[in-house]
């Protein structure tokens, strides 16, 4: 099941919401249902020739496969 993240048109609080089915995401500041899906970012980089290395979010290095960069010797 998807985690993705949500603005809330109501009151402008950003949040993330578990998915279930076809259930409709509400704000966990205000309880609005008026929200929009926000584009979340990609947990992979593509290096060409089929090849695909995971990343750990926010990383620069191309050779991560860490959840954070704190222990990265690169």
């Amino acid at each position: 099941m998807p985690i993705y993240e949500y603005h809330c048109e109501n009151c402008d609080q950003t949040f993330e919401c578990l998915v279930i089915g076809s259930a409709k995401p509400e704000c966990t500041a205000c309880n609005s249902k008026k929200v929009r899906k926000l584009m979340s970012a990609c947990g992979f980089v593509s290096k060409g020739g089929g090849q695909t290395v995971r990343q750990a979010a926010g990383s620069s290095c191309g050779s991560c496969h860490a959840s954070s960069c704190g222990g990265c010797k690169h």
